[in-house]
Formats: C-alpha cells, sequence, structure tokens
C-alpha cells in the first residue's frame, strides 16, 4: 500500500477537529509536517500533534521530500496560489472549500491539474457523511415522488465579532480574503449538496445586499437557481437576523411528499408522505472529514475514487459569483 505522507498549510481552527486528526485514522496516511506563516503557531501545532516538521515557508513545506502529498486549510484568497504551487511540484493536492476565492481561480487551478496530470480534491466533506447519504437515498428511493422544488433557508443573527473593523474583522468578512463575507464560507456546503443530489445549476441570479451595515461584505442574500435536471429553486440567507428568525433547513418539496433537514445544526432529517411524518436521526463520525478523507487517501492509493474533485467543486463557485453579481 502506497503511504500518503501529508504537509498541511495552514494550521487554524479547522484543522484541528473537522480534519486534522482524521488523516492519522486512515490506514497508510500520516501527518509528516506543518507550516503556518506564524513560528509560534506552527511549533505549537506540531508539538501538539505530535508532528516532526513544521515551516513558516510553504514552498519548503511543498519541497519536502518526505512531503507527497498537500492539504491547504487557509483563507479561500491563498487556495489557488499553494494548489498551483503544489502540482506543478507533483504533490496531490487536497483543499479546504470553498475551492478558491472567485470562479477564474478555480478555472486557474483546473489547467494546472489538468496539464501537470495531479489531481486536486476539495473539502465538501458533507457529501459523504451518514447524515446527508440517508437524505440521498430518500430522494433517490423515492420518498418523496418526483421532485417539484427546491428551498434553501438559513438565518442567524450577528456574532459578537461582527461588530468589530479594521485589523480585528474576521478574514470571513473580507471580500478580498473570503470571496465574500459569510454567504461565500457557508453557502458552498448547501450548494455543493443540492448539485450532488440534483446535478448542476445551470442558471442563477441573486439580490444580495448589506442591510446593517456591520461590514463590507453581503450580509442578506436572496437567490434562485436553476439545475440541469429541470428542477428550480430558490434561496435566502441572512447573517444578521433578529434570533426568533434563526433558522438552518433545506426543503425538498416532492409530488408525494417533502424532506426538510439542516445542512450545519444536524437536526433530524424529516419526512412527510403518505405514510405520515418522520423524524430521522443520523448521528455523523466524531471527525467530520474523516469519510471523505478516507475516499481521497483510497483515490491517491489507486484502490478507491474520490469523486469531491477540483472539477466538480468548481460549478459552485460560479454560482456564488452569479448570486453575488461578481461575474
Amino acid at each position: 500500500m502506497k503511504e500518503i505522507k501529508w504537509g498541511f498549510i495552514g494550521c487554524g481552527e479547522v484543522t484541528e477537529k473537522k480534519s486534522g486528526p482524521a488523516f492519522n485514522e486512515v490506514p497508510g496516511s500520516q501527518v509528516v509536517a506543518v507550516m503556518s506563516r506564524s513560528e509560534k503557531k506552527a511549533r505549537s501545532y506540531a508539538e501538539r500533534h505530535h508532528i516532526r516538521k513544521w515551516y513558516t515557508d510553504a514552498q519548503e513545506l511543498i519541497d519536502d521530500p518526505d512531503v507527497n502529498a498537500v492539504y491547504i486549510a487557509t483563507p479561500p484568497s491563498s487556495h489557488a496560489t499553494f494548489a498551483i504551487m503544489a502540482m506543478k511540484a507533483g504533490k496531490p493536492v487536497y483543499v479546504e472549500k470553498p475551492l478558491a476565492a472567485s470562479y477564474n481561480d478555480c478555472i486557474r487551478i483546473n489547467r494546472i491539474s489538468e496539464q501537470t496530470g495531479v489531481p486536486c480534491f476539495v473539502a465538501y466533506y458533507r457529501r459523504y457523511l451518514p447524515y446527508f447519504q440517508k437524505v440521498k437515498e430518500i430522494i433517490q428511493s423515492g420518498g418523496i415522488g418526483d421532485i417539484i422544488n427546491v428551498q434553501v433557508r438559513f438565518s442567524v443573527p450577528p456574532r459578537d465579532l461582527d461588530y468589530h473593523s479594521g485589523k480585528e474583522m474576521p478574514w470571513r468578512l473580507q471580500p478580498d480574503i473570503s470571496g465574500g463575507g459569510y454567504f461565500y464560507d457557508l453557502a458552498p456546503h448547501q450548494i455543493d449538496l443540492l448539485q450532488d443530489l440534483f446535478g448542476v445549476i445551470t442558471r442563477a441570479h441573486g439580490y444580495p445586499a448589506n442591510r446593517a451595515h456591520l461590514y463590507e461584505a453581503e450580509d442578506t442574500i436572496s437567490a434562485c437557481f436553476f439545475f440541469e435536471s429541470g428542477i428550480p429553486g430558490s434561496g435566502s440567507w441572512c447573517f444578521v437576523g433578529h434570533e426568533s428568525a434563526k433558522e438552518d433547513c433545506i426543503e425538498i418539496i416532492g409530488d408525494k411528499g417533502s424532506l426538510s433537514f439542516s445542512v450545519f445544526n444536524y437536526e433530524p432529517i424529516r419526512l412527510i408522505n403518505s405514510e405520515g411524518k418522520k423524524d430521522i436521526v443520523v448521528p455523523n463520525p466524531p471527525y467530520v472529514q474523516l469519510p471523505i478523507i478516507q475516499k481521497v487517501i483510497e483515490d491517491l492509493q489507486g484502490i478507491g475514487i474520490c469523486e469531491c474533485t477540483a472539477i466538480s467543486a468548481t460549478p459552485t463557485n460560479w454560482v456564488l459569483d452569479r448570486i453575488l453579481w461578481k461575474n
């Protein structure tokens, strides 16, 4: 079995619980190096997670002969740069979502992957979680009949950090780094799941607005979209709503029932059809990225296939950019 030896570029919050530990859980995989621009962060992460090497320069990590695959866990604006650097060095890449901060950067990544023959995978890990696999099973088995319409509804109050300004502003609220505020950070998971269920979205239009003026990025977005399968859909996102309007729901309406589920809270899946109303509880693994990371590693080892590639992830950025009027 081929040993996959990972180098991490970035060691922030997502790597602590969601992803990082999972790389050592899969047979034939281990983390051998980590990089952060902060020497303190890199050294601390390496020591806490028993990683032998740490760097403050991404190119040095990529050039390390012990590293034969790279995980990129930095903000989206640097994804394309680091992914291209790694692929040009012949090292496969696993990138945090979204693939990049713009659709155009996704195209650049795909071009280099094609030219070099080096694969690039994207961390849309929800596709492989048992919770969403159950949603897919219900839909594909005809549990709610033919799909008529799709609705996304998401609303949360502002966080305390949202009231900060200048250098204290979270990177997710700086469009030049994140791609476009909380929408560009959270909506990709919802849109990727829907495209995995119903095919690529071929038309999308949005109405982005900044209603609370707490930060530069849009805080309220309404959108409509159309899947290649002929299904219409709509979405509403509000990141400055009142607590009473808090919601995390995707509702799938069929001609024989409806299905609703959450994307971030993992509330019980609610199925309503001729048999009545049923709430379905599906637990997820402690490290939520473990199922997709296992797929990526098996693909790199030549014993499996991971379908969550840069090619499959790019349409999500196209939709995001259309909704925000970026292209």
